[in-house]
């Protein structure tokens, strides 16, 4: 992610609630989308120093700090874009909940600005028809839940946003990483999987990722947990659970190609040095994760932690790759979104 700057000259970042430096009161502004400092006008309004936009502040800022995204002062409503799409939050009453929800939030809202980055839509117009995105966030420790997306709906345990709970999870299914922002850009790869994929691009998908229909998750999902991964699997796709059915298969890749856009993005905005082809150009930008990715596994080995980048990209994997990155520009289009930056 990148970062912005203050009016007094400090580091803003993509959470924060505040300048660190002057104390200054800031917010994720949805006129300009940047972290901006704002100024407090009266009957609770606000107004951005970077575009002049009016704006309300995030009911769960007010009430829980959870929060640093304003809403149009002209718009109805007591909760930002993001914060909007929740439909089930944690029992905040129950000691520790409000942090990990918080630690959820977080990483939803970092995804879901890359989403809106490269023109994905995460709100439906009215000329839109699909699946309408929500999430819940419950916690297995009252009841049985299961992460996973259906019909639009994305549900995220809370023990996920328990790291020690996590790492345990992650080395049980031998999984390089497992994140909360993981979670996230895969059953979101799910969503649009439904809400573009399905009803405009069907064809090409079984051809590269294979028939959804033959077999059926159910019988896919219990052949991968009774019998492990297809053999081989690093030759054809980006992780050992993408071989579990096409539609993990889509999942991990669409997780994947967040995970490229995200890093090199990053990288460009605090480096300057990379090819500006990669906005447009799959190769270009996968040249560019790599190149970042070799210097970044190698501070990380320096630290005895986790290589930043673990795939291997295949000649089919980069194909899958390529046709996700189809679908995202063509979306980009439709939504007359600017080349990012």
């Amino acid at each position: 992610m990148k970062t912005f700057e203050c009016q007094c000259g400090s580091t803003l970042f993509f959470h924060s609630q505040n300048c660190v430096a002057c104390q200054q009161d800031t917010a994720r502004c949805p006129g300009c989308r940047r972290i901006t400092t704002i100024e407090k006008l009266p009957d609770g309004i606000w107004v951005c120093s970077e575009c002049d936009q009016t704006l309300r502040l995030c009911a769960n800022r007010l009430e829980h700090g959870v929060c640093n995204g304003g809403i149009s002062a002209e718009k109805d409503g007591a909760f930002c874009s993001y914060c909007s799409l929740n439909h089930v939050i944690p029992n905040l009453d129950i000691p520790g909940n409000r942090d990990k929800w918080k630690r959820l939030e977080f990483a939803k809202h970092r995804v879901l600005y890359d989403c809106e980055s490269l023109g994905l839509p995460i709100h439906l117009s009215e000329q839109k028809s699909g699946p309408t995105l929500q999430f819940d966030f419950k916690s297995s420790a009252a009841d049985p839940v299961s992460t996973g997306h259906a019909n639009g709906l994305i549900t995220i345990d809370l023990a996920e946003a328990d790291s020690v709970q996590r790492e345990q999870t992650r080395v049980a299914f031998g999984e390089p990483h497992r994140t909360l922002v993981g979670h996230f850009r895969h059953e979101l790869g799910h969503y649009y999987w439904e809400l573009i994929v399905q009803p405009n691009y069907l064809a090409d998908f079984r051809k590269l990722f294979g028939d959804e229909t033959n077999p059926d998750y159910a019988s896919s999902q219990q052949q991968y947990y009774d019998h492990g991964p297809q053999q081989n699997w690093a030759e054809t796709f980006i992780s050992q659970y993408a071989s579990m059915h096409p539609w993990e298969d889509f999942a991990e890749t669409f997780n994947g190609y967040l995970d490229m856009f995200a890093i090199v993005r990053t990288a460009n905005h605090f480096r300057q040095q990379l090819d500006p082809r990669w906005q447009e150009d799959l190769d270009q930008l996968l040249a560019n994760y790599i190149d970042v990715g070799v210097m970044a596994n190698e501070l990380n080995r320096d630290m005895g932690l986790l290589d930043l980048v673990p795939e291997v990209f295949t000649e089919t994997v980069i194909q899958k790759l390529r046709f996700v990155h189809r679908v995202v520009r063509h979306q980009r289009q439709l939504a007359a979104e600017p080349a990012v930056s």
